[in-house]
């Protein structure tokens, strides 16, 4: 059976690690160019395909692909675009195949989370009905930690590193001056539904003093009483108060604390930001002075401080995805699978995209103490093994050196353009 080629893209929110997956995936078909010609790469992801805008990674050299490990953001671009369902939108999954015929790629392999998931699965079905079947497997890529089936998440073990860094040291930082300045720090994290961001903060305290004294997850319904109890319990007791916050806290009703009543492009409530609601609500119950900080794009692009497991792991679900594809598997992902805790052993096993597409997985009740403000020891168990082990890019002039990719396109065989 004659090569053909495999169409790789990344999707939605990128992390410090996605290109570590890009990596695996490129370096492993590099090593069965009798099954797999050549892949293309989606510029600015699935977007690429529809469009027909692909880029031939073959143009790139070994040194260069190699250093996708040591690059946060998207190497070839992502994009938050999501594919409706095939009976409402049938145009879009035959203008991919079509593409796909056009380029003779027999192999998609889709890099993303729960909505990315929802659309490989998709297009591993519409392929077979249209007769060009096409192996589908998907990636798992995303800091919200929150695919179902996968111990972790390719993203989140870095994401979690830096907020836990970052709310120990801060909370040093408050703790030296709030004798005669700021009282409360708080410090807003990803995570809209699923709190595993938030509950990363609580790895900086390792005693009952230790900040963060507060979490708020999604999972615990705010309640703003009980909130401004335990935030002048705190400032009483300890002198200061360092607070991590979700960007999805919410209220009994469901109502987030910040949403700014905008959708963005998956439909998702857009949240204006937390933070300031949580500062005004000390302010003028409390009086305390405060700071806050919104970790926002900064904690999913921190490279320069990932974890190392969180590599290991991100290559390995790219190298095995591939390695899924070239022994008859299609419509899979693969899945990291906890062995031990201590020591902290995993392998990659497979799950079908069907179990894992449009899911969910919150934060179980036995990480969030009974008081809904920290974290338990089956928490840090869990999380601990995540955040271990550095692996830095290298430095010129005290900057990280990043490589520069050609991105040369592959040249169009379609007449007809397709908008998005």
């Amino acid at each position: 059976m004659p090569a053909m080629n495999a169409f790789y893209a990344q999707s939605g929110g990128v992390t410090a690690v996605i290109n570590t997956s890009a990596c695996g995936v490129i370096e492993t078909a590099r090593k069965h160019k009798s099954r797999i010609a050549k892949v293309y790469a989606g510029r600015n992801g699935i977007i690429g395909a529809l469009t027909e805008d692909l880029i031939d990674t073959s143009r790139e050299s070994a040194a260069t692909i190699s250093a996708l490990k040591n690059m946060p953001g998207g190497a070839f671009g992502s994009a938050r675009y999501k594919l409706k369902g095939i009976e409402e939108n049938r145009a879009e999954y035959e203008r991919l195949i079509e593409v796909f015929k056009a380029h003779n790629i027999g192999y998609f392999f889709y890099n993303g989370g729960n909505d990315s998931m929802d659309t490989a699965h998709k297009v591993s079905q519409i392929s077979e009905t249209l007769g060009f079947p096409v192996t589908t497997i998907g990636i798992p890529k995303t800091v919200d930690n929150d695919l179902p089936v996968t111990d972790n998440c390719p993203g989140f073990g870095s994401v979690a590193k830096y907020v836990a860094v970052s709310t120990r040291e801060a909370a040093m930082d408050v703790m030296s001056m709030a004798e005669t300045s700021t009282k409360v720090f708080i410090l807003e994290v990803m995570g809209r539904h699923a709190g595993w961001i938030a509950a990363a903060g609580g790895l900086a305290g390792e005693k009952p003093a230790d900040a963060p004294h507060i979490i708020l997850f999604p999972e615990v319904p705010f309640r703003q009483q009980a909130f401004l109890d335990r935030v002048k319990d705190c400032v009483e007791q300890y002198g200061y108060c360092v607070i991590v916050v979700s960007e999805g806290a919410q209220y009994d009703d469901g109502r987030f604390l910040a949403e700014a009543g905008t959708r963005d492009a998956f439909g998702h409530a857009q949240l204006g930001g937390v933070a300031p609601v949580i500062a005004q609500m000390v302010r003028d119950n409390l009086g305390y002075k405060y700071h806050y900080a919104i970790a926002d794009y900064l904690q999913r692009s921190a490279r320069h401080i990932a974890s190392a497991v969180d590599l290991k792991q991100a290559y390995a679900v790219g190298r095995e995805a591939v390695k899924l594809a070239l022994s008859g598997k299609t419509a899979v992902m693969p899945v990291i699978t906890r062995v031990s805790d201590s020591p902290y052993r995993w392998k990659i096993e497979a799950a079908p995209l069907q179990k894992i597409a449009n899911k969910e997985k919150m934060l179980p009740k036995s990480y969030i103490r009974k008081d809904g403000f920290g974290i338990t020891a089956a928490g840090r168990r869990y999380l601990e093994p995540l955040i271990a082990g550095e692996d830095y890019p290298p430095f010129i002039k005290g900057l990280p050196k990043y490589p520069t990719l050609k991105n040369v396109r592959v040249k169009a065989r379609l007449n007809n353009k397709f908008m998005v």
